[in-house]
């Protein structure tokens, strides 16, 4: 049947509601109670008030069965014509599953177990002008999944706990940063100057100031400036946003946690990480043994270590000491392959990515002496300044984190910033931050910071394969409309 003729019977049935006086958008009655907390504690000759969707209906001349399900559970309602009178019947007639209801009446269990509700009242709380996906057996097409999330939702329970788990995972990072006296703060999402890592940002436009604006690419700068002003021990999780692509990794907005600490540094920052990552896992998925993808990963601590610098030479015969041009002559070769010409800084930065996670195992790994060039808010290590006190974790082949010892030396970090800025092509040429930079001339204790791709780790957690399974609704096309005049989501 094709879907117009459906959403026609609906309507119709809308108009017979409307006939038997019936209201189809109605308030939910006082005194509901939730599904799951009668199945919990199930008797008999009880009188709840219970509300949800039709998820099924059964017919047997006059007697009716209809699933009801809310987010805690599902009980079967038994609704018959000389129970509730032909009146309600006849009501009880044009609900269609996915119709919302609320209903009273007492609880029994029929000859086979089932928990069931003998139904004497119905209240239509919003009939459902579409049905549901392929009858409620499950909705397989990944487009529409992502573009209509909702329907993902009321098919595909194991989608909804993927998302219940990406809420618990969230609140685990907060207790556990929360624990440890660092306090969570709000930064501004709109920049006049994009900083804090590298990437294409989002701009746009503020009418009233008549100034440029860009959404910010991370929260960074403005976490450091908090670290001058006094607030020691502080952390953000953040929607940032970078215009870049789209992969199975990638989204253009993502969630962050970035994580700041006074008097720290860098290998404060890995203890933080293998101590956080350790706890979630425990807190919500009861073990630190996750599986991904089918590949067994164990979050105890302590994580091994790699050398970015050694494993660079090694593969590339690039070294620290190396000036950018022959960096970027070294890696010309792999460029090619990779289908790029002239090599830009953010692409000698994707290229390096890609080694990395073709090279990482399973195992959660911290990789460590990257070249100070490629760290321009970062310390130098001291007995070699060519490398930076820096780590990035990969696990199973994904960056999930960043961390540095943080630069705060205002002279250098003005001159980092504009070594910066000289190699950006053209086309991405911002300005220095001053501003930051005499946040730091009025001093900033030595501090360690810490990145975490919140959605990465909630792909591991939940083992999903891509980026847009943690993200409930992630950018897609515009969809073509169903019709002309229609705007397309």
């Amino acid at each position: 049947m094709e879907i117009e003729e459906l959403i026609n019977q609906r309507r119709q049935k809308l108009q017979n509601l409307a006939n038997l006086g019936v209201e189809s958008f109605s308030r939910t009655p006082q005194g509901r109670v939730i599904i799951g907390e009668i199945l919990n504690d199930f008797k008999e000759g009880q009188k709840p008030i219970l509300a949800g969707r039709i998820t099924a209906k059964r017919s047997h001349g006059k007697v009716l069965f209809l699933d009801l399900k809310d987010s805690t559970g599902k009980i079967q309602l038994y609704i018959k014509e000389n129970i509730v009178g032909a009146e309600k019947f006849s009501i009880c007639l044009e609900l269609d599953i996915a119709d919302f209801i609320a209903v009273s009446g007492e609880t029994f269990k029929t000859h086979t177990g089932e928990p069931t509700l003998k139904l004497e009242e119905v209240t239509v709380l919003a009939k459902a002008m579409r049905p549901l996906p392929e009858k409620w057996h499950g909705l397989k097409d990944v487009e529409v999944r992502y573009r209509q999330r909702y329907l993902d939702l009321i098919s595909n329970d194991e989608v909804k706990e993927v998302f219940i788990k990406r809420s618990r995972i969230i609140k685990a990072v907060r207790d556990f940063l929360d624990a440890r006296r660092f306090l969570e703060v709000e930064t501004p999402m709109m920049h006049n100057i994009p900083g804090g890592a590298s990437g294409r940002p989002f701009k746009t436009f503020h009418n009233e100031y008549s100034m440029d604006l860009y959404l910010r690419i991370a929260p960074e700068l403005y976490l450091k400036r908090l670290l001058v002003g006094g607030l020691d021990r502080v952390y953000e999780i953040n929607r940032s946003f970078r215009n870049e692509g789209v992969s199975t990794r990638h989204n253009p907005e993502f969630t962050m946690l970035e994580v700041y600490a006074a008097y720290a540094d860098y290998e404060d920052m890995m203890k933080l990480c293998e101590e956080l990552f350790f706890s979630v896992a425990k807190e919500v998925l009861g073990t630190a043994e996750i599986i991904y993808q089918g590949k067994p990963i164990n979050l105890t601590p302590p994580w091994p270590r790699c050398s970015f610098a050694k494993m660079v030479e090694e593969k590339f015969g690039i070294a620290a000491s190396d000036e950018a041009h022959v960096m970027l002559t070294k890696l010309q070769a792999k460029g090619k392959a990779m289908g790029l010409n002239k090599l830009s800084r953010t692409q000698v930065a994707k290229i390096i990515e890609e080694l990395l996670e073709e090279e990482m195992g399973v195992s959660p790994t911290f990789v460590t002496d990257y070249f100070t060039d490629m760290c321009p808010l970062a310390k130098k290590r001291k007995d070699n300044p060519l490398l930076a006190e820096r780590f990035e974790l990969y696990v199973a082949g994904l960056e999930v984190g960043n961390a540095y010892s943080e630069l705060n030396d205002p002279t250098e970090q003005k001159q980092r910033f504009e070594e910066e800025l000289a190699a950006l092509p053209a086309e991405e040429k911002k300005c220095v931050d001053l501003d930051y930079v005499i946040a730091l001339e009025h001093g900033m204790p030595a501090a360690g910071g810490l990145g975490i791709g919140i959605d990465r780790l909630i792909m591991l957690l939940t083992d999903q394969p891509a980026i847009r399974d943690v993200i409930l609704f992630p950018l897609l096309r515009p969809a073509k409309p169903e019709k002309e005049t229609e705007c397309a989501g």
